[in-house]
C-alpha cells in the first residue's frame, strides 16, 4: 500500500482532544530567529510539523552540507499550558543526545506567522505556516520488529502530512541511543568511539515540500527520494505498519493514528478589529504596495 492509498483507507478522527489552538496545526518554516544580543539568523533550514499530540522538528545550519554531528531533529510529545499559553515538549530520543531547546514557547499569532518568544528573553522565532488546505494526518511511530531476528525495539518518530507537505521521523535503535547518552555531544561520541558516523546518522528526520519527495533530511542521501518509503498496511488488529529495509534487515514499523482530517483549512489569518481592517484598506496604496504572503 502506498502512502496515498493508506491516507485514503484511514478513518477520519476529527480534532477532539487537541489541547492547543488549532492554528498551530500544520507545517511551519522558520523565517528567522533573533537573539537578545541583537544577532539574527535567517539562513538555517528549520521546519516544525505539528500533529494533534506530537511535533516533528528539523534543523540544518548548512543544509545538505551540515556536518553529521551538527544536525538536529526530534519528535516530541506536545504539552500545552492553558494558563500561561505556553507550549513545551518532552523529547526522549532526538538526533542530538541532549535537548538543546529546553525553554517552553510563549506564542503570539499574527497573520500566517507564529511568533515564539523564549520566556527568558533569549530569542524570538518567526514561524510561517506553509499550508492552506488539504489533508492533516499524524501517525506516531512506537515500535519496530526486525523480521530476521524476531526482536522488537521501542522506537520514537512519526509521520505528519499537512496539505502538500510531509515530515517523517525515525529514531535510532535503542542500543545506539543508549551509547550516545554517555557523551555530552555527538563530536565527543565520535572521538571516544561510542558510535560511528553511520550509527549517528541512522536517526532520520526528513521533510518533503510540495509533494512527497524529500527536500531536506538528516540523511542527505535520502534527498530526492520518496518520504516514508516502503509498503504500508493495516494489520488485522488495526495497527498501521510500514515495511522497509533498515541497515540491511527487513523490518516492520508500527504506528498509531494520532489525527486524520482529510480536508483541513489551515489558519493563515488572525482577527483584527473593524477599525484595523478599515485602516489597512484605506492605506493599502502605501501599506500593501510591496506586501505579499511570506512562507
Amino acid at each position: 500500500m502506498t502512502l496515498d492509498e493508506l491516507v485514503a483507507a484511514l478513518p477520519s478522527t476529527g480534532l477532539d482532544g487537541t489541547a492547543f489552538p488549532r492554528r498551530l496545526l500544520g507545517a511551519f518554516r522558520r523565517r528567522s530567529i533573533t537573539f537578545c544580543n541583537g544577532m539574527t539568523d535567517d539562513t538555517t533550514i528549520v521546519y516544525w510539523f505539528q500533529s494533534r499530540s506530537f511535533t516533528i522538528d528539523l534543523r540544518l545550519p548548512e543544509g545538505a552540507a551540515t556536518p553529521v554531528t551538527a544536525r538536529q531533529g526530534w519528535t516530541g510529545n506536545t504539552l500545552w499550558d492553558e494558563r500561561t499559553l505556553q507550549m513545551s515538549w518532552t523529547i526522549d530520543r532526538g538526533y542530538q543526545p541532549r535537548n538543546q531547546w529546553p525553554e517552553p514557547a510563549s506564542l503570539v499569532f499574527i497573520g500566517n506567522s507564529v511568533l515564539e518568544f523564549a520566556p527568558s528573553g533569549a530569542y524570538v522565532e518567526d514561524w510561517r505556516q506553509q499550508c492552506t488546505r488539504g489533508p492533516l494526518l499524524g501517525l506516531r511511530l512506537y515500535s519496530l520488529l526486525d523480521e530476521t531476528t524476531g526482536q522488537t525495539h521501542a522506537m520514537e518518530g512519526g509521520l505528519v502530512m499537512a496539505g502538500d507537505h510531509a515530515a517523517y521521523a525515525q529514531s535510532r535503535l535503542p542500543s545506539i541511543d543508549k551509547a550516545l547518552r554517555g557523551a555530552n555531544s555527538l563530536s565527543q561520541s565520535l572521538a571516544e568511539g561510542l558510535a560511528t558516523e553511520r550509527q549517528i546518522e541512522s536517526c532520520e528526520v526528513s521533510i518533503a515540500n510540495g509533494g512527497q519527495t524529500i527536500t531536506h533530511s538528516t540523511q542527505p542521501n535520502l534527498v530526492g527520494g520518496a518520504i516514508a518509503a516502503g509498503d504500508f498496511a493495516v494489520d488485522p488488529e488495526g495497527r498501521i505498519t510500514l515495511t522497509r529495509v533498515i541497515d540491511g534487515a527487513p523490518c516492520r514499523l508500527y504506528f498509531s493514528l494520532d489525527v486524520h482530517v482529510p480536508d483541513f483549512a489551515f489558519d493563515n489569518e488572525t482577527p483584527g478589529t473593524p477599525a484595523a481592517r478599515a485602516w489597512i484598506n484605506d492605506e493599502r496604496d502605501h501599506l500593501l504596495r510591496n506586501a505579499g504572503i511570506a512562507r
